[in-house]
């Protein structure tokens, strides 16, 4: 097989795996785990508790691959963007990963814009208990994102590779859960 027919093959061959529809263990309406863990906001550290934040209001956890590639720093500038809507509607965001704390302290200063927490999964029993790791490279979490109410229960969830969809989609169930429950 030629060289260029067999890259297009295994191009063909990764998409595919990246076009399923994935699905996230915990569907709406499940408790969502509990945790704490090491987290940096602007390049300070501190320790982040979901249930603290489930006290001032609804929590977007969005979980991504690794700090500083190319998908999860467009997921991350986008999310910056729009953290000023999500305090306003009362939504608390924490992006979560893999990666070791000194490099999620940079990553949220130049990527996160100073603007949301970013935790460090290293052991990864965040990602496994929100069936969040990427399965074709277990050492990575899935770009995936949920919407947790204040009483701790998954309001949404949405998994894809492609970070351009992330922040709108959970953006849009926060203003329907808000709308609801009017």
């Amino acid at each position: 097989m030629p060289r260029s027919l067999a890259t297009a093959a295994f191009a063909a061959f990764v998409l595919s795996f990246c076009s399923l529809p994935a699905q996230a263990a915990l569907d709406v309406g499940d408790k969502a785990p509990d945790f704490a863990l090491d987290a940096a906001l602007g390049g300070s550290t501190f320790r982040f508790s979901l249930a603290d934040a489930l006290k001032q209001g609804p929590v977007v956890l969005y979980f991504f691959p690794a700090a500083f590639s190319v998908g999860c720093t467009i997921e991350a500038h986008q999310f910056a963007e729009a953290t000023d809507q999500f305090k306003q509607l009362g939504a608390t965001v924490i992006g979560v990963s893999a990666d070791d704390l000194e490099s999620l302290k940079r990553f949220s200063v130049t990527e996160c814009r100073n603007k949301f927490a970013v935790g460090a999964d290293v052991d990864q029993k965040v990602m496994k208990a929100y069936d969040a790791v990427l399965k074709l490279k277990p050492d990575y979490a899935n770009r995936t994102s949920y919407l947790i109410s204040p009483e701790g229960k998954v309001l949404f969830q949405f998994t894809s590779l492609n970070p351009y969809r992330h922040v709108a989609n959970t953006m849009n169930a926060l203003k329907a859960w808000q709308a609801a429950k009017k």
